[in-house]
């Protein structure tokens, strides 16, 4: 099973070296930032499972850095947990209400952290596994990593599967090519944007068969959305 993945946000080596000792011994993928700037770099390269973030950074906050992540498509579904040595109850429901999943004060034990953070995980994997998607009966469950139309199973490549639970995960907006290499592909992919249309004309071939083509909508002048509804 390939190790999960955490981002530790940290501006403290002496935090960080500990933090990371005691991941890296639980079995855990640990990845390094000391500031915002330097998590959103590694962030493009490759999604984390979770974020432990640090609440007093240099530069741009941790709560700012959380309020962004959130409200950006491509991070807004990764688990985020505060790491602060603020103990006011109001402090602990500001983080919350910026998108935290969980509030860690200082200092923590090892135990306390890992504890923390395999419950946040399998609250996650327990949505994650009733995360089925459905319309106008296409259905993706993102569990099983399945599509079916009208009950039949739906064969297609891991890049149009990705393709498509974005769309339906954001239905009725128009993206452009360069937002879908981002979301999609991931925002250091060296492709062009003409990558995202021939995965366009591959993902409607394949829902061709089953007439759900007509989804994938070309908006003229912009890019694509993912619609139900008739093309005007």
């Amino acid at each position: 099973m390939t190790a999960q993945r955490i981002l530790l946000v940290e501006d403290e080596p002496a935090i960080r070296e500990m933090v990371v000792m005691a991941l890296t011994r639980n079995g855990y993928e640990v990845e390094e930032a000391g500031d915002a700037r330097e998590a959103e770099v590694r962030l493009a390269d490759r999604l984390p499972d979770l974020i432990l973030l640090d609440w007093m950074l240099p530069g741009t906050s941790g709560m700012e850095l959380a309020r962004r992540l959130r409200r950006d498509a491509y991070t807004e579904d990764v688990p985020i947990i505060m790491l602060t040595a603020r103990t006011e109850e109001d402090d602990r429901v500001r983080g919350l209400e910026v998108g935290a999943d969980d509030y860690i004060t200082k200092p923590f034990s090892n135990r306390e952290l890992a504890a923390r953070i395999k419950a946040v995980l399998r609250r996650y994997r327990a949505e994650d596994e009733e995360g089925v998607i459905e319309a106008d009966g296409l259905r993706l469950d993102t569990g099983s990593h399945r599509v079916t139309a009208g009950g039949e199973p739906v064969a297609m490549g891991p890049t149009e599967f990705r393709l498509l639970e974005f769309f339906m995960s954001h239905p009725e907006r128009v993206y452009t090519r360069a937002q879908l290499l981002d979301y999609v592909w991931g925002r250091t992919a060296v492709v062009e944007e003409r990558t995202v249309d021939v995965h366009i004309r591959r993902l409607r071939k394949v829902l061709a068969d089953y007439g759900y083509d007509r989804l994938i909508q070309t908006v003229r002048g912009t890019g694509y959305r993912f619609s139900a509804q008739e093309e005007t």
